[in-house]
């Protein structure tokens, strides 16, 4: 469970937070509900996305469920140092989209008596640690892995299974592009779609056949 941290005057040093998980398991609720507590706190906070994700709104942090924060929409991590200046919590979601600069800029800030709130997947949705989230887990003080319900098992979900027929690695959506299972339900996906791909490539071998002989 996490503990949120009390604030030492004394000490000149931030820290780093992690919200990490599949889709449809509250990475967003959880990262908004931890920067509305720091904003009733009238601290300055500045929260940011990377750009390329425009699911709910140009500029709105949105959740699964519709609550959201207002933020600022950037291309590139290296954005985020030149618009934190004299910030006390910086919120960023989506984080494993972003370059891997990202984390010397979240532990800069740190350093520099930031709070960096950071929400993110931890696996992409061919189950591999996802952009910089695993260097940005590792450096953080505080990790917390959240998890959605399998739709298939009832059990809790820690994998991103896309249903959509693409293999780009970036594919925004939502519960019709992506569908949250547990280990257990994600392994059998995964062997259907791979003796999918088999039956698929026996097919065509059988039809360039057909079509050599005529």
């Amino acid at each position: 469970m996490f503990l949120e941290n009390t604030v030492n005057h004394k000490e000149q040093f931030g820290w780093i937070e992690v919200i990490s998980g599949s889709m449809f398991s509250g990475k967003t609720e959880e990262l908004i509900r931890r920067l509305r507590r720091a904003q009733f706190a009238k601290q300055k906070v500045e929260i940011f996305k990377p750009m390329v994700d425009n699911r709910y709104h140009e500029e709105m942090v949105v959740s699964h469920d519709a609550n959201e924060i207002r933020s600022t929409p950037v291309p590139a991590a290296a954005n985020i140092r030149i618009l934190a200046d004299t910030c006390d919590v910086i919120g960023i979601d989506e984080a494993q989209f972003f370059d891997d600069e990202i984390v010397t800029i979240c532990n800069d800030l740190a350093n520099k008596g930031v709070r960096v709130i950071i929400a993110g997947l931890d696996m992409d949705f061919k189950g591999h640690p996802f952009g910089p989230m695993p260097a940005l887990m590792a450096t953080a003080e505080y990790v917390t892995k959240v998890h959605a319900v399998c739709t298939r098992t009832g059990n809790l979900a820690n994998y991103s299974f896309r249903k959509a027929n693409n293999d780009d690695l970036v594919l925004l959506g939502e519960i019709g592009e992506y569908e949250p299972l547990s280990r257990a339900a994600y392994y059998k996906a995964m062997l259907k779609e791979r003796v999918k791909d088999i039956d698929v490539d026996v097919e065509e071998v059988i039809q360039n056949k057909n079509d050599a002989n005529a």
